[in-house]
């Protein structure tokens, strides 16, 4: 601070050890080496009063490296745990996961002391895991938390709550599968879905190990079943809170979000993954009571949107943008037929 900049003056001694306020200064530059987040337009200043710290050694005590067990997309702990404090994760309050995979967002949201829920369309990850001592449940007895009160083999494309069941969770946070690392599916087979065959039942002999035959889920259609869901099953003012992935575009990304008469965008937060394309966490809160009347609206802008702002993703153009042979990223031409696809991005 210089001689002519005064904000204000105090008495008594200054005690900087155990003060009773902490005040920041901070400043940011034009500097590329940004790890994930948008580029800074300009340098800035900012001046503020402390009023909340994050807690630090909750990270290396939850880092994956150590988890119990793990799938090729479980979610990094530190965006698991921000995702949980968006959804206002806190006891007595449930919270529901229905891509939930090995559990890693439920962990975060069980250490806040919430009761979690979650569901996944492949049985063997919620059911089997890799035995009885490495599996979703071993996670939460790894670090002392509360056992989900349960795991679904479920489909987001076909929910399995009984008609007029409403407003159950009070958080929905989720990271739907959008064909990066892992593509959607859901129930049916190709088979199924064409009507080449017909609809059939398991046998009771069968049904132990029996693995239902899927199709594939784009993005599109899992992100209208997943504003559905949250819109029929959350309580008045309760979160939704998910990622959504966007193409960055001359250095910018798309800031038409999906929307739905029931929820209020109230934040975005954009994580860079690479030159080329972002994922957005974005948390909506519910404002309206579900009705059949909204629900056709809804149907409608999804439409419109999908029409409108997500050609790309129903085409697999994302994973394009991800997944390149090396060649092209210089603009050679003549890209060799031998040429792998690369990864294109950080670990997501």
């Amino acid at each position: 601070m210089n001689g002519s900049c005064h904000i204000w003056s105090t008495k008594g001694r200054v005690n900087l050890k155990n003060p009773d306020h902490n005040f920041w200064l901070m400043e940011t530059d034009e500097n590329e080496t940004n790890n994930g987040l948008p580029p800074v337009v300009k340098r800035r200043i900012f001046f503020g009063r402390e009023i909340g710290v994050a807690d630090r050694k909750l990270i290396p005590m939850y880092q994956l490296k150590t988890r119990n067990y793990l799938g090729p997309t479980a979610m990094d702990a530190e965006m698991a745990f921000l995702m949980a404090n968006q959804a206002q994760a806190a006891p007595g309050k449930l919270v529901y996961d229905p891509f939930v995979g090995t559990g890693s967002i439920l962990v975060s949201a069980a250490h806040f002391g919430a009761m979690t829920m979650g569901a996944d369309i492949d049985i063997r990850v919620v059911r089997d895991g890799r035995g009885p001592d490495c599996n979703v449940w071993s996670n939460f007895k790894q670090y002392g938390l509360p056992m989900p009160i349960g795991l679904l083999r479920a489909d987001n494309n076909l929910p399995p709550w009984r008609p007029g069941l409403k407003e159950v969770f009070d958080g929905i946070i989720c990271d739907p599968p959008y064909g990066v690392r892992a593509g959607g599916r859901k129930s049916g087979g190709r088979k199924l879905l064409k009507g080449i065959v017909s609809p059939y039942t398991v046998p009771d002999d069968k049904r132990a190990d029996h693995i239902p035959s899927t199709a594939a889920y784009t993005l599109v259609e899992c992100v209208h079943d997943l504003l559905d869901l949250a819109a029929r099953m959350l309580v008045m003012g309760g979160r939704l809170v998910f990622f959504y992935p966007v193409l960055r575009e001359d250095g910018s990304v798309e800031t038409h979000f999906p929307e739905h008469p029931c929820f209020k965008l109230v934040a975005t937060s954009e994580q860079m993954l690479s030159s080329r394309y972002s994922r957005v966490l974005l948390t909506m809160v519910k404002t309206s009571l579900y009705t059949e009347e909204l629900a056709l609206a809804a149907r409608i802008k999804h439409l419109e949107f999908r029409e409108n702002h997500l050609k790309w993703l129903e085409n697999g153009n994302l994973h394009s943008s991800v997944f390149s042979p090396a060649d092209a990223e210089s603009g050679d031409s003549k890209v060799s037929k031998e040429s792998k696809l690369k990864y294109r991005g950080k670990y997501v």
